[in-house]
Parts: structure tokens; sequence; C-alpha cells
């Protein structure tokens, strides 16, 4: 009897290994089932959630070492007691292998972030950049840890999409489930960064993928909540800041001073941002002029921000001990208006100078100090009707971080979730969606569009801007020979006239030149060594407009399930 109990059970287990094996190669070879995709959605949840916390207890492992400090929460209060030029080596050293990890693991020197998970849901079915989003992790890794001025949220958030980008590979997703499973994982980073799974759900669909489809809700909350949860494993159920001053708003009487707040706050985003790309043109110019090597130039701004933490070590890192002295009304207004103008100085420096990291936390900590500077001013001009200044900084932390993300509401939720605070929560949607209005018609909507409108990536506009730039001529081309295409003739005569598509253009190319000539087919030529063109084909006006047709009903069709 034990005999056949032992086989029995060998037979069972080799028909699971069996079975194992069949699931593993239909989900290779046939993409996931609705059950399999939400079981592949936990694990990246999980992957990306124990990614942002492995980065973050890194992050704060390394400064504690660097700069002796016990507590890295806390960090600028020991800075302040190191030596000057410790402070200044520390981060000129950070940058320099920071400028050595970019210069050889990526093309172009440049750290990845969030604006391309944008560009990857958009134009590449949902994957990143393997080697390149590696390196920009380590880069933005060592930019915290040593002096820079940045955020920690943007690089978890692309880390984690790379962890995506190679599980669609892996099970040979197509652009649909690609794009869901990239929003899972950013869904995962950001509420295991924040502790915050409603706003890390939210920000997926708001900010990656930009639509609310009902098919990719499930599957985000799933992974935003296996984040959440393995923040709180590690953390505890607790909030990042806690207001020690109760809510006390005067509704009506005082809600036109949150409105004036995000009009104040929205241009303090513009200024954000613009500054960043200045110190971003300024770098390049500088850098070609002067012949800088690129993988010097985070280096050189290491040693500027080593120079502003000299006198305010503040900058140092995500700034969330000043964020914490905003919220209690631990700053003067004197130390409040210093504060906006030297962190938005050392943010710029930072991203400027490809140093790497990302832009939530420094516009928190701005935001925050905005806020209370502008409580401080408003309550003692109205002292009986006003609440607490501190009730500011905690409306300007959101909106000034709203108006650079471009995402009203999940920095709102972000917001609530980062105090446990929901009692002035009209107080702070009104500076939001006023900060956010404002700032998104002085920039390209956001600050990550906006870095993609400058490399010529047109996502603000939404599908009907960049699906052009998708659909390549090549596709909709009829071939030459082929008894649908014009004759060679008719062909060489729009040549002699100069009208004519390279092989491998966009769509986006061929439609204005449609327009202008009113022709209804172009010829499609192939450059030769030589520089001649060799004949290929010829795209039809009706071809083309048919397969944008078909591109935006499909994008619909997704947007919509």
């Amino acid at each position: 009897m034990p005999e056949t109990q032992d086989f029995s059970l060998s037979a069972q287990f080799s028909k699971l290994m069996s079975g194992m094996r069949d699931l593993w190669r239909i989900l290779l070879h046939r993409g996931p089932s609705q059950f399999q995709f939400w079981i592949i959605a936990l694990l990246i949840g999980i992957s990306a959630g124990f990614a942002a916390l492995l980065f973050r207890k890194g992050i704060s492992a390394l400064q504690a070492w660097v700069y002796g400090a016990e507590d890295a929460n806390y960090l600028h209060s020991f800075a302040a007691d190191l030596p000057w030029y410790w402070l200044v080596l520390i981060a000129t050293l950070g940058g320099l292998i920071v400028g050595l990890i970019l210069d050889r693991f990526t093309p172009d020197g440049r750290v990845r972030s969030v604006a391309d998970v944008i560009e990857g849901a958009a134009l590449n079915e949902g994957r990143l950049e393997t080697k390149a989003g590696l390196a920009s992790a380590l880069a933005s890794f060592l930019t915290l840890s040593t002096g820079g001025s940045s955020g920690r949220e943007g690089p978890v958030v692309h880390l984690a999409g790379v962890i995506s980008s190679w599980v669609s590979d892996k099970i040979r997703a197509d652009g649909i489930t690609g794009r869901d499973l990239l929003g899972c994982a950013v869904a995962a980073a950001v509420s295991a960064s924040f502790n915050a799974p409603i706003a890390g759900a939210l920000f997926a669909l708001e900010v990656v993928l930009r639509h609310f489809a009902v098919h990719a809700f499930a599957p985000i909350v799933i992974a935003s909540v296996a984040g959440t949860v393995i923040n709180r494993l590690a953390y505890g159920d607790v909030t990042e800041f806690s207001l020690q001053t109760p809510g006390a708003l005067q509704f009506y009487v005082e809600l036109p001073a949150f409105l004036m707040l995000g009009v104040i706050c929205g241009l303090v985003a513009v200024v954000l941002m613009r500054s960043i790309f200045f110190a971003d043109s300024v770098g390049d110019v500088l850098q070609r002029r002067l012949r800088i090597p690129r993988w010097l130039r985070p280096a050189i701004s290491g040693l500027l921000l080593g120079g502003i933490a000299i006198w305010y070590p503040h900058i140092i890192g995500v700034g969330y001990e000043t964020i914490e002295l905003a919220l209690t009304g631990g700053l003067v207004l004197s130390q409040a208006l210093i504060f906006v103008v030297v962190k938005t100085a050392a943010v710029a420096i930072t991203m400027g100078g490809r140093m790497g990291g990302g832009v939530f936390s420094p516009s928190l900590m701005i935001g925050a100090v905005t806020g209370l500077a502008f409580g401080l001013i408003a309550t003692a001009f109205l002292p009986d009707v006003s609440g607490t200044h501190t009730l500011y900084a905690y409306a300007g932390m959101g909106a000034v971080a709203a108006a650079v993300l471009g995402a009203p509401i999940s920095t709102t939720l972000i917001v609530f979730e980062l105090t446990g605070d929901w009692q002035i929560g009209l107080a702070v949607m009104v500076a939001v969606s006023i900060s956010t209005a404002l700032a998104s018609r002085m920039v390209d909507r956001s600050f990550f569009l906006t870095q993609l409108e400058k490399r010529n990536i047109r996502c603000a506009a939404g599908p009907q801007a960049y699906l052009l730039a998708l659909l390549k001529s090549d596709a909709v081309m009829r071939p030459l020979g082929d008894p649908s295409c014009a004759a060679r003739e008719d062909c060489e005569a729009l040549l002699e006239q100069g009208l004519s598509l390279d092989s491998g253009s966009s769509l986006e190319a061929a439609l204005p030149v449609f327009d202008r000539a009113d022709v209804a087919f172009l010829p499609v030529v192939a450059v030769q060594d030589d520089g001649g063109e060799e004949l290929l084909g010829a795209i039809y006006h009706l071809d083309a407009l048919k397969a944008y047709n078909r591109a935006l009903v499909a994008i619909a069709a997704e947007e919509h399930s």
C-alpha cells in the first residue's frame, strides 16, 4: 500500500510539473489570460515594491556612511557640522562617478526618467531601455547619496518600468498588455515610495498611461496594493509627515486666500521648470563651446552644489527634513523665502548638470516653503479670520507638485496620504486646481511632457499628435510593379518636381506634403550610397489616411475598454 501511495504522489507531481510547463508555453506563445495577467501584475507589483524599498534604504545607508548621519531623514542637520571642504568633495566626486557611468552606459549621457516612461508607454508598446535604465538608476542613486538636490521617486518609477519591460519581452506581450504592465510597475513604485496606494494607482493612470481604461484599473490596483504592503512591512503603517496643528480652516472667508496661493504656486512651478530647462540649455552651450567632456559635466554641477551646501545644507537630497519644518511652522518668513530660491537653483543645477534624480520631492519642498511663506503673510494681515499658517504649507506642497507633474488628482491624493490629514481637502483641491490650470498653459502641460516636446516627441497633444510619427510610409506603400501602384512614368514625373518620400519616413512627414502638393500619391525612394535614388513604390494619400484612422480607432478602443 505505501508503494502505491508513493507511486500516486510521484505521478501527481509529474502531472503538476507537466501542467506548469504547458502553462509557461501557453503564456509565452499565446499571451496571458485575464487571471494570469493579474498574477503577473501582482508579481510585478512585488518586484517594483522591493526595488523602491531597496533604492530608498540604499540611499539612506550610503548617506549615513558618507555624511556620518545617524538618521538620513535629518541629513542637513548632520551635514551642517561637517567641514566645508568635505561637503564640496563629496558632491564633486559623486558627480564625477555619475558622469563616468552615464558616459559609459548611455548613448547620450542623459539620465532616464519619468518622461522616458511616458514615451515608452505611448511610442514603444510599454518598453524601456534596459542598459541605459539600469545605469540611470545607479547614477540617480549616487546623485541622491552624495549631495545632489533631486528626488528618488522618478528614478524608482523608471527602474520599475525596466522590470516590467523585461517581463513584457519574456512573455511577448502586445502593446496593450505591455502598457498595462508598465502601469502596474509604476503604480507599485509610487505606492511603495510614499505608502500611498490610491495615489500610486491613479498616478500610473493619469501620468503614464494617460487614460482611465477599466481593463487596466484592476491589475494596476493589485500592483499598487502590493507595493504599499512592502512599504508597510518595512516602515509600518505610518505617514511620512504628521501635522501637529489641527485643521482650523475658515472655509468661506479663507478660500480666496487659497485661490491666490494656487496662482502663486503655479507661477513658482513654472519658474522651477523653466529654470531646469534653462540650466540644461546653458550646460549644453558651455559644454560645446568649452569642449567639456560629457563625463565631466555632472562633476562640475556637483562642485556648484557643494558650494551651495556650505551655507545651505538643506538642499542635499530629497529635503524631507525641511518639508517637515515647513509643515510644523519651524521656519520664519525669511528662511522660507530663501529656501524657495536656493532649492530652485539647486534643483536646476542638478538636473541641468545631468546628475540624475526626479523632480517630485523637490517640488514638494519648494511648495511647502512657498505655502508657508504665503501663510505667514496672510495670517499676519487677517489673524482673526485665518487658520494657521501651516495649513498653507500643506496646500502649497500639493499645488507646486501637481503643477510640475501635471497630475492634480494623484498629487492631491499623495499629499493626503503623506500626511494622513483629510480635513482640509477643499483648500488643497482649490490650490491644486488653480496652480495646475495656470502652469499647464505656460508649459506643455507638465514638466515631463515639456521634456518630451523639447526632444520633438509630441505626446502632450495626445495620440492624434504622436501616432503619425509611429506609422511608417513603408507599411502603407504600394510596391512598384504592383497592379494597384502608379506607373513608373507617373512616379518619375513627380520626382522631377521634387515630390517624394524617403523610405522609412513617417506619415508625420508624408501628410503635410500631400496637403501642400495636392497629389493623390507620392513616390517612395531609397537613397543609395552614391547619392542616387532607387524608386521603390508609391504611397497614396487615401492609404495614409486609412492607416491613421485605424490607429486612432485602436487607441480609442484601448482607452475605453
